[in-house]
């Protein structure tokens, strides 16, 4: 396989990103899995996507440390309680400017690698409201990675960010994912889970994963405290 096929895909260890890595590979990508110890409170998700890289099978998986908590300002990254009622507007478990850092370090090691594209499972249907997971915002990172790289100014490569999941319902997404063989018992998304890693289904990220479950007409295997 050429370097032109090779592809960084941000992990996380959650439904999304899990489907995401799934569909690379499928789309005859060599996957370099990347994922973040960036302070976040729910760092079970790290275990989960050493789990999901090995299960659906990587070229290398790094695990890069960064710390957002230095600025807090998030319920994922700071003593803020995790609400469990929806939020009206943009939610306090927004971290600020998380997807453009974690692109920026994406973006890097891809243009190391030789690669041009860059995958990432952020969804705009189906979500929280976060303003780093809108189309927009993809294509004006995409824009920024051809401006700001020697590779991108040279001509050498053209990058392209790819969110395959974009635009899809959580239970189509959990229908895509499961048709490429994704073992969603693996994967980890509740925002305040227990120190066994349980669920606690009552989070947003909870509430939208079980009611993917459901349009998707499948049981989670996810194990919660509550709610599943």
């Amino acid at each position: 396989m050429t370097s032109a096929k090779r592809a960084v895909v941000l992990l996380s260890g959650g439904l999304d990103s899990a489907t995401t890595l799934a569909i690379a590979k499928a789309e005859g990508f060599e996957a370099y899995a990347m994922s973040f110890r960036y302070g976040q409170r729910h760092a079970v998700e790290l275990a989960a996507a050493e789990q999901v890289a090995a299960r659906i099978g990587v070229a290398e998986h790094r695990i890069v440390d960064i710390d957002l908590g230095a600025f807090g300002g998030s319920a994922l990254t700071a003593d803020i309680p995790v609400p469990t009622t929806p939020s009206t507007g943009i939610p306090v478990t927004y971290v600020p400017a998380r997807n453009t850092i974690f692109l920026s370090y994406a973006l890097a090691w891809c243009e190391v690698l030789g690669g041009a594209d860059i995958f990432i499972g952020v969804n705009a249907v189906d979500y929280s409201g976060y303003p780093d997971c809108r189309p927009q915002f993809i294509r004006a990172f995409e824009t920024l990675a051809n401006l700001a790289t020697r590779a991108g100014v040279e001509g050498t490569v053209r990058f392209t960010v790819h969110a395959p999941l974009i635009a899809m319902a959580k239970g189509d997404i959990i229908r895509r994912g499961t048709a490429l063989g994704v073992d969603y018992g693996l994967t980890r998304s509740c925002y305040a889970p227990d120190e066994a890693g349980r669920a606690c289904g009552e989070c947003d990220s909870c509430r939208i994963r079980l009611a993917g479950f459901t349009a998707a007409g499948m049981e989670d295997p996810a194990e919660y405290l509550r709610g599943g």
